[in-house]
């Protein structure tokens, strides 16, 4: 009689991390560590690593400025996301990477270190008067995996004057949001970064006021989709029924369907 052969245990899955913490080491771990003046040790900081004095500091500003912008690039490349929200993140990441190389402090600094939430603000405020709010790439990025009837369900309840309206509404809600949370941000940097630039204290202070922002930007961030999406779905709801959401558009689709016969009679 033979002997059964033992098979091999099963590997274990290996644990994925989740991109959430990838993002948050590259965009914020990463740089603050770089802008540190003592993270290796006392008076021993990357700064002092590429050169020291004021050129070292300049070479670390710039690369904790510039991987975060890195970072998001070859995110877009290697996973090949063409979608609108990514080129829009994309996008914003260039001018970040761009306004790295203004070299300013006091009050133009803290200009500058929210000239993105600015322009992406007044980007969205004047969309607010086109044909395309843009606050709909949001919306059309979560139906991308979606059948080819069921988002063309989704952009026909987006063009219905009602729904429409409350659109724009939420776009502005977005827009106005993200510009006061610039404006906070700018307060607190004006504040804290008094250092002059190219100095110790001046990337000291960069990665302390980065570090006590990045939750309280976050959380701005989130309330101006939330606050916009609700207008967008009370719009929705009154204009096809309390049980449809601008996320469910198979539902929005058999509504659609049911809505012809009596359009037709």
């Amino acid at each position: 009689m033979t002997e059964p052969v033992a098979r091999p245990a099963p590997k274990k899955a290996r644990t994925k991390i989740p991109k959430t913490i990838w993002d948050l080491v590259f965009t914020l771990l990463i740089p603050i560590l770089i802008l540190t003046p003592n993270v290796l040790g006392e008076g021993i900081g990357v700064a002092s690593l590429l050169g020291g004095g004021q050129t070292g500091n300049i070479r670390a500003y710039l690369l904790a400025a510039l991987i975060p912008v890195v970072y998001v690039l070859w995110d877009i490349l290697k996973n090949k996301n063409v979608s609108p929200v990514a080129l829009f993140g994309g996008a914003g990441a260039i001018v970040s990477g761009a306004l790295a190389f203004w070299y300013v402090d006091g009050f133009w600094y803290a200009i500058k270190d929210s000239a993105r939430m600015y322009l992406t603000g007044l980007l969205f405020l004047l969309s607010a008067v086109t044909s395309v709010p843009l606050f709909r790439i949001f919306l059309d990025a979560t139906t991308i995996a979606e059948s080819p009837e069921d988002r063309a369900a989704t952009q026909q309840a987006l063009r219905d004057p009602g729904v429409h309206r409350g659109l724009v509404l939420g776009t502005v809600v977005f827009a106005v949001v993200d510009l006061i949370g610039g404006l906070i941000n700018s307060v607190v940097n004006y504040q804290r970064v008094v250092a002059r630039f190219g100095t110790d204290e001046f990337n000291a202070q960069i990665a302390e006021v980065n570090a006590m922002m990045r939750i309280p930007g976050m959380i701005v961030s989130f309330l101006g989709v939330f606050a916009a999406i609700w207008f967008v779905q009370r719009a929705v709801k009154a204009r096809y029924g309390s049980d449809a959401s601008i996320f469910e558009p198979a539902k929005l689709a058999q509504k659609q369907r049911e809505e012809t016969p009596s359009l037709s009679s």
